[in-house]
């Protein structure tokens, strides 16, 4: 399992810093401020958790016996990404208004994944 999170999260990383690229060199003159700053926010916050998810599978690979909430932060984290970033990207790129109300489904994935790693440290041996 920490293999396939520190996979994720190097993909995770590195695409992030080419979403990031290519909106500051490809995207600006295309998109308004506004969906300007929408894709970047979905580019800060898939590196924020790539970040996390790193911690968690290093945490997975160190512990003797991790706790199962540490492998639940890992997913929600993959799951909070694909959503909320991914939502937020296609909503910057086409403007289909709908998409805004999917991202929060993917934030909730994210909290969920703070609150997993928080319980995961207070059982952590």
């Amino acid at each position: 399992m920490p293999q396939l999170f520190l996979a994720i999260a190097a993909i995770f990383g590195g695409l992030s810093v080419a979403a990031g690229a290519f909106a500051t060199h490809s995207l600006r003159p295309q998109l308004s401020n506004r969906a300007l700053e929408i894709f970047e926010t979905g580019v800060r916050y898939q590196m924020y958790h790539a970040l996390a998810l790193m911690a968690v599978a290093l945490l997975i690979y160190q512990a003797e016996l991790p706790p199962p909430t540490l492998t639940a932060a890992g997913y929600s984290f993959i799951a909070g990404v694909l959503i909320f970033s991914g939502s937020l990207y296609t909503l910057s790129l086409t403007d289909i208004k709908w998409l805004g109300a999917i991202a929060p489904i993917g934030g909730v994935a994210l909290i969920g994944g703070w609150i997993c790693l928080a319980i995961a440290a207070l059982n952590y041996r």
